[in-house]
């Protein structure tokens, strides 16, 4: 919300596309990144989000602004403000030879919905998800948070029935983090009757970022000497430097003639 200067719609549909990306991006391979786009005809634009395996994930929205009004129920209107299009996740890894694409239509604009849908229809993983961001009376972020449950092949039949029974009786993630309850206790309501085997001490801690500026320099400048030899002197002449705005972090880094010129 600072970084962007998002309105409280907007503040909610991009918390929950950084919540999906953390968490579809979680113990995966290592270096693996993913990236997710909303391209829905909505006033706020595109939603794009992206994240890798250690829990950093950033993202920006097109329409930092949008602010439709509320919903008949008082809530957020998330799905009208991202409206109808289409989904498209992106998944990279050093070790592939091309990137891994899915594009499903986008079901509701809710975000989670949209993302269960694509997890069943494009990587054919049945999965629960729920993604929650909650903001307070000052228009702030008070906590936000999600879970992904996932089937896997093995899955007995009764383990199956009670968790879909579990799932079920389930109050929203909105709910349970008003509640003030910890992921250890969500996790042991998702489970419950199958053992969630307590914290295993496994932990990501997610992050926005990264937006460090040694971390972000490097992409800058060969972001510059993209334009051009001849562009960049034509910059360099007129300005006397090159200014350039990371979009994701909202970060600005100016660079010297003597640092692009060894780029170009």
């Amino acid at each position: 919300m600072d970084r962007h200067k998002t309105a409280p719609t907007a503040t909610a549909a991009l918390g929950r596309t950084l919540l999906g990306a953390a968490l579809l991006g979680a113990y995966r391979k290592e270096e693996e990144q993913i990236q997710i786009q909303f391209k829905g005809d909505g006033p706020l634009g595109s939603i794009l989000a992206v994240a890798d395996t250690k829990g950093q994930v950033k993202g920006r929205v097109g329409n930092p602004a949008a602010d439709p009004p509320l919903r008949p129920d008082g809530k957020l209107n998330v799905g009208a403000a991202v409206g109808q299009g289409q989904l498209c996740v992106t998944r990279t890894h050093p070790g592939q030879p091309r990137p891994y694409t899915g594009i499903v239509n986008i079901v509701s604009g809710e975000v989670a919905e949209d993302l269960a849908t694509y997890l069943a229809e494009s990587e054919q993983t049945n999965s629960a998800l729920a993604l929650g961001v909650c903001i307070g009376r000052d228009l702030r972020v008070k906590s936000a948070g999600g879970y992904l449950v996932q089937v896997l092949p093995f899955c007995s039949d009764e383990t199956l029935d009670q968790l879909e029974q579990n799932l079920t009786g389930m109050p929203s993630m909105t709910q349970l983090l008003n509640q003030g309850l910890s992921p250890q206790e969500i996790t042991d309501k998702i489970l419950a009757g199958l053992g969630s085997g307590g914290s295993s001490g496994d932990t990501i801690i997610p992050r926005y970022g990264p937006c460090e500026a040694e971390a972000l320099k490097g992409r800058m400048l060969r972001a510059v000497a993209s334009l051009g030899a001849a562009e960049v002197k034509s910059i360099l002449e007129e300005q006397g430097q090159v200014e350039v705005t990371c979009e994701l972090c909202n970060e600005q880094f100016q660079f010297s003639e003597a640092e692009v010129m060894q780029y170009v």
